[in-house]
């Protein structure tokens, strides 16, 4: 699968769909030309999985055009792979990166027999999703203070039992989780306030803001989540937050004052950075 952000399309130089392929026949050729022709990088791949998801030569023709019109591949799609799993998105959701399955990846290596798992700023479920499809039977709880992404994680995670919470980080988990969580996964928001700007188009006009901005230095929800976080783990239990290269010694210390064993987990491959904290 193609990366999460590929290059955007240009739609202003970009002819329409309809002039590059017939309606009544179009082939995958007709479609990766439609696609070059609006800059995706990775037009074949896209293309693949675009012919696969189109139920009919009407519904293929709307799905280019909205790709060719600058909408991410993830929801012209209306879902995201990640660890194997479809994970459904929707306008206004943040779509799951890849480096993110490292996170996963980490917090199963920790507790490969977790009970209880978190999944705070949860966005579609999909950190939820894996852990759930992965572990055995775990009780699965997620939170998110967008109703939006609320509504996509209810979706994702029924099939696993798990519960999805509106609000704030913890403001929204009821108080019976406090001292049981084996695994708390949370994918803060973590690009400074003034870099935002400076953002992919995809995640910058399709993603909504409180899933991006994380401050001043891009940590200050990531703080907040260190801080409260001892009270809410079992013993033994693991707190994990992906970071930037840039921010990991300062998120590093944000972990260690909170009072959590912690390290840092990097993966060259897929340039992400996991702070681990576990509570003694």
């Amino acid at each position: 699968m193609p990366p999460t952000f590929p290059a955007s399309p240009t739609p202003a130089s970009s002819p329409a769909p309809s002039a590059l392929f017939s309606a009544s026949l179009p082939s995958r050729d007709a479609v990766m030309a439609a696609l070059r022709a609006a800059g995706c990088v990775f037009a074949e791949d896209e293309a693949a999985l675009i012919l696969t998801t189109a139920r009919t030569a009407a519904d293929l023709t709307a799905l280019v055009g909205r790709r060719v019109g600058g909408l991410p591949l993830e929801l012209v799609l209306g879902w995201a792979e990640f660890r194997g799993l479809r994970i459904a998105v929707a306008p206004g959701v943040f779509v799951p990166r890849r480096r993110t399955e490292f996170l996963v990846s980490e917090a199963l290596a920790h507790a490969p027999h977790a009970n209880v798992v978190v999944d705070l700023c949860c966005g579609s479920g999909a950190v939820g999703a894996a852990l759930a499809a992965a572990l055995d039977r775990p009780e699965v709880h997620a939170a998110d203070v967008d109703p939006a992404a609320v509504r996509c994680a209810r979706g994702n995670l029924a099939d696993a039992g798990g519960r999805v919470y509106a609000g704030d980080l913890f403001d929204a988990l009821p108080d019976a989780l406090r001292g049981r969580v084996d695994i708390l996964a949370a994918n803060v928001p973590y690009v400074p306030t003034g870099e935002v700007a400076l953002l992919p188009a995809e995640a910058r006009d399709h993603e909504p803001l409180v899933a991006l901005d994380g401050g001043t230095d891009g940590l200050d929800v990531l703080r907040r989540v260190a801080a409260a976080a001892p009270g809410w783990l079992a013993p033994g239990g693991c707190l994990l937050v992906e970071t930037s290269e840039r921010q990991a010694p300062d998120a590093v210390g944000a972990f260690t004052r909170a009072g959590l064993a912690t390290r840092l987990a990097v993966c060259e491959e897929l340039y992400a950075h996991v702070v681990i904290g576990v509570r003694d």
